[in-house]
């Protein structure tokens, strides 16, 4: 098996492997479910701490106002009646005033808390310096262990327009936010090895060879735009000095990992 050490640009992500017969279709495909679904995770864990904290989502008409605005309105919280914590809420406001601030009982709190860090030790990036490759059975399972928690505090279940709920029902918008920037498309994943993209028509065994005890670097990224000087400057294969080369008017452009 190929041991793919994988980085979205110089900072490391996860390990992975797979045969070097593998179509790179399939591969590209299986790294940036992997590397999405990590982002997942930790979107979840963000989301669950406030939950833990503060309670559930305030409707969207209700977020950002004072209790007073809220009363001059006459608005109405008609989730925070049906959607209580296990074992009953204690009061902690919500300073930002996204949430309720119905918070869990100290004991549904660590039930939260513990799950969180069990979730993010399993996708975490200390598994690279460990040795331990992640795959989407392991972030399926983080995925689960949260989702159990939070059916344990919040039995009623979560407002549909609660992000933790919308992200288990894979309803999320990230439009516009800097979470979304990150998400990777799957059809338009590239990988890239040794200043070459591994092209999706090709098997992995076409770059790196038949040896299948081969540890290579690879860098996940959004695919470019050919012939677009603006995508080139995002290249995490661009040389500052190429490209200003390049806009010179230079063709014979050198590459090398950042």
């Amino acid at each position: 098996m190929v041991l793919l050490h994988v980085k979205r640009g110089d900072e490391s992500q996860f390990l992975l492997q797979a045969p070097g017969s593998t179509e790179l279709e399939e591969l590209t495909v299986q790294v940036a479910r992997v590397y999405n679904g990590r982002l997942k995770v930790q979107r979840l864990c963000s989301e669950m701490e406030e939950l833990a904290e503060h309670g559930i989502f305030l409707p969207p008409n209700m977020q950002g106002l004072t209790d007073d605005q809220i009363e001059e309105l006459k608005l109405k919280d008609e989730w925070g009646e049906k959607c209580v914590p296990s074992g009953g809420a204690i009061f902690k406001k919500d300073d930002i005033g996204r949430r309720n601030g119905q918070a869990p009982n100290e004991k549904m709190k660590q039930v939260l808390k513990k799950t969180i860090e069990e979730a993010k030790a399993i996708i975490s990036k200390k598994q690279v310096e460990a040795g331990i490759c992640v795959t989407m059975e392991m972030v399926k399972d983080a995925l689960d262990q949260l989702r159990g928690a939070v059916m344990i505090v919040y039995p009623m279940g979560l407002p549909p327009y609660d992000p933790i709920r919308m992200e288990f029902e894979n309803k999320e918008d990230l439009s516009g936010t800097q979470a979304g920037l990150s998400v990777i498309k799957e059809s338009e994943a590239q990988l890239w090895w040794a200043a070459k993209e591994l092209r999706r028509t090709k098997k992995l065994s076409d770059y790196v060879g038949k040896n299948e005890k081969t540890k290579i670097i690879t860098k996940i990224q959004q695919r470019l735009e050919e012939n677009d000087d603006d995508a080139c400057l995002n290249s995490p294969w661009a040389d500052n000095t190429a490209l200003k080369r390049h806009f010179h008017g230079v063709k014979d452009i050198k590459w090398r990992p950042k």
